[in-house]
């Protein structure tokens, strides 16, 4: 297989072999990829050992009830927003915990897929949180396409930001 589609297999693969080997385990909050993070992490062979789980918040009220995102943060801002992803990304690491053990990473997606405007922000807006160990981290990302386009390149955005953000082991 070659392709945009193989590249984005070729490094879920090489996350998921960096977190076996590292002996970390990620939870994932989607809201506007809808599952398909978790979804590209869970193809690939032995992802069990180091993927607790996802959370779809899909509606808004989700992301405060499951996630605890800040409800006036939701309120003033809107789901579309740096600072959702980051709440999102640190949420979900207790909500998925195993145990009472949190999940050693967090990473989460929001933002625009279309084809209507979200919150006064512009279709292409993304917003992907990481919660690495102490630190938390939003990147801010536009893209261009169709919905299903930007819904992609959300996912492939997601897993090359968990590949450049895990420390030097």
């Amino acid at each position: 297989m070659s392709g945009p589609g193989a590249l984005q297999a070729e490094a879920a693969a090489r996350l998921i072999a960096e977190l076996t080997r590292r002996r970390l385990r990620i939870a994932v909050a989607e809201s506007l990829t809808g599952g398909l993070v978790v979804a590209e992490l869970t193809s690939v062979p032995g992802a069990s050992l180091v993927v607790t789980g996802g959370i779809v918040a899909y509606d808004t009220a989700v992301k405060h009830t499951l996630l605890g995102v800040d409800a006036g943060l939701l309120r003033r801002e809107g789901a579309v927003h740096p600072e959702v992803a980051r709440q999102m990304a640190i949420g979900v690491r207790t909500a998925l915990a195993v145990d009472g053990h949190p999940a050693d990473i967090g990473v989460s997606t929001t933002g625009v897929a279309g084809p209507d405007p979200q919150d006064g922000r512009p279709v292409g807006t993304v917003h992907v949180g990481l919660a690495i160990g102490d630190r938390v981290d939003a990147i801010d990302l536009s893209f261009t396409g169709d919905r299903a386009s930007i819904r992609r390149q959300s996912v492939h955005a997601a897993i090359g930001a968990l590949l450049a953000g895990l420390p030097a082991a």
